[in-house]
């Protein structure tokens, strides 16, 4: 705001609060500055059905011409579900692997718009697919929930706008829903593979060593043969 005050003579200000119409008082408009952005942070809450989260610029007492609308962005994050404690974080990062790893899949992404007439008037519109994803341990014949978040897929695109472009986000649940098991081995079945393992090693020795052995016999048959 005080960048754009500065410019205005503090008498036109003086003038305009007055009322004196016997002074000229310089009405023109001043165009906006190029450099210009916002940073939005927070939460909405939605219903598990499909719907739009739409940021676009409103304003009663202003005009806007389209052309010169950027709604270029970068996505910090964006994400579906409560907010994960460190723990849950921490529990993510080892069950990766088994996950789609789409937890926050617009993170870092940058989405921009050059300012020219090859994209004026238009609308980034990405598209998500969400899936909810639980994770379950059982232990001593018992569920414990390790994890319960929303994963999706995102398409992003530039579609031409007849009026304000906008920044669209359309979501839509899927009602499908991934449910990852996690049993944990017991001891015996560590037994078990230990065991295997061992008799699988005798096994494939003893087997090398015979045919090792049926080999040096068959070579000493062929020198003794030859020396008769």
């Amino acid at each position: 705001m005080e960048t754009l005050v500065a410019p205005v003579p503090r008498e036109s200000h003086k003038l305009a609060l007055e009322d004196k119409s016997n002074k000229s008082v310089d009405t023109a408009k001043r165009p906006a500055p190029l450099t210009s952005g916002c940073r939005i942070e927070g939460f909405v809450r939605v219903k598990k059905v499909p719907g739009n989260l739409v940021i676009s610029a409103h304003s009663g007492a202003h005009s806007f011409d389209p052309s010169q609308i950027n709604v270029s962005h970068v996505v910090s994050q964006f994400s579906f579900g409560k907010k994960l404690s460190f723990r849950m974080l921490s529990e993510l990062k080892r069950l990766t692997p088994y996950l789609g790893g789409g937890h926050d899949r617009l993170m870092g992404q940058s989405y921009i718009t050059n300012r020219d007439h090859v994209n004026a008037n238009v609308t980034i519109e990405h598209y998500l697919q969400v899936v909810k994803s639980e994770v379950v341990s059982r232990r001593s014949s018992q569920e414990l929930k390790l994890l319960e978040e929303y994963e999706y897929t995102a398409h992003s695109s530039l579609v031409d706008s007849l009026h304000v472009p906008v920044a669209k986000f359309h979501y839509e649940p899927s009602p499908m829903q991934v449910l990852v098991t996690e049993v944990p081995k017991s001891l015996s079945h560590f037994v078990t593979n230990i065991c295997a393992i061992i008799g699988g090693v005798f096994t494939v020795a003893g087997i090398l060593d015979s045919i090792l052995h049926n080999t040096l016999r068959l070579v000493k048959k062929v020198e003794l043969g030859k020396h008769f």
